[in-house]
C-alpha cells in the first residue's frame, strides 16, 4: 500500500510538473484579439498618415466635396508635384479616392467619417488650447460661426 501512495504522489508530480512547463511554453494570453490589435495598427496607420499639416489642409478643402488636383494646387499654394505626393500617399491608405475625367484628376474623400474625425479632433485642440489661454478669441468665434452656418445649412436642406 505504500508503494502505491508513493507511486501516486509521484504521478500527481509529474503532472503538476507537466503543467508549470506547460504554462511557461503557453503564450501569454492579450487581452486583445489577433483582429483587435490589428485595427489598432491600422488605426495608427492612418493616424501617421494624417499628421502633416498639409494633408489636413487637403482634407479640410475635400470636406465639402470633390476637387481637381489643379484646384487644389491654386488653393493651397503648392506645388503640384508636392500635392501629388500626398494625395497618392492618403489614396494609397484609402482615405481619399481618385478620379480621371479626361486630363484631370479629381478626388474626393473615401467616407465623410474622415472629415467628422477632423473636425473632432480640431474641436478638441481648440478647447486646449483655450482651457491655456493660448488661442486667440478671434480665431475660436470663427470656429463658432462656422459651424453655425454649417448647422443652418444642413437644416435647410
Amino acid at each position: 500500500m505504500t508503494w502505491r501512495l508513493t507511486e501516486r504522489f509521484q504521478g500527481l508530480i509529474i503532472v503538476a510538473m507537466v503543467r508549470n512547463l506547460e504554462k511557461k511554453w503557453k503564450k501569454p494570453s492579450s487581452p486583445v484579439s489577433e483582429e483587435e490589435a490589428r485595427l489598432w495598427e491600422m488605426q495608427a496607420d492612418i493616424c501617421q498618415t494624417l499628421a502633416n499639416p498639409k494633408r489636413l489642409q487637403v482634407l479640410n478643402l475635400l470636406k465639402n466635396g470633390e476637387m481637381s488636383v489643379g484646384a487644389m494646387v491654386e488653393a493651397l499654394g503648392v506645388a503640384k508635384a508636392n500635392l501629388s505626393q500626398h494625395l497618392g500617399v492618403m489614396r494609397q491608405k484609402g482615405i481619399l479616392v481618385a478620379r480621371r475625367e479626361g486630363t484631370s484628376i479629381y478626388y474626393h474623400l473615401a467616407t465623410p467619417h474622415i472629415a467628422e474625425a477632423c473636425k473632432i479632433m480640431r474641436q478638441v485642440l481648440l478647447e486646449a488650447l483655450t482651457a491655456r489661454g493660448e488661442l486667440s478669441r478671434s480665431i475660436l468665434q470663427a470656429e463658432n460661426l462656422a459651424a453655425e452656418a454649417e448647422q443652418e445649412t444642413g437644416r435647410k436642406e
